[in-house]
């Protein structure tokens, strides 16, 4: 798998708290989108893991297509 699977097209509106770790789905393939559930074993694709800088609302990218991950940057606007 060279391409994620996009799980929607859209941002992820989650609470996050400052200082705790997560691990944002990459691959799409996740029952627990937007974090990862291990699903991208054997997939070539890897989690990208942050720990929240604050707490808050965050905006995570569903269509995995992100420049700026895990953050959504409107990649997902220009997808058919």
């Amino acid at each position: 798998m060279t391409e994620p699977k996009i799980a929607q097209k859209g941002a992820y509106a989650v609470d996050v708290e400052e200082g705790k770790n997560y691990a944002w789905c990459a691959c799409g393939l996740s029952a627990n989108q937007p974090f990862c559930d291990g699903k991208h074993s054997g997939t070539g694709l890897a989690p990208v893991r942050f720990t929240a800088e604050k707490t808050g609302k965050m905006y995570l990218c569903g269509c995995k297509n992100t420049k700026s991950a895990p953050r959504c940057d409107g990649s997902h606007s220009s997808l058919d």
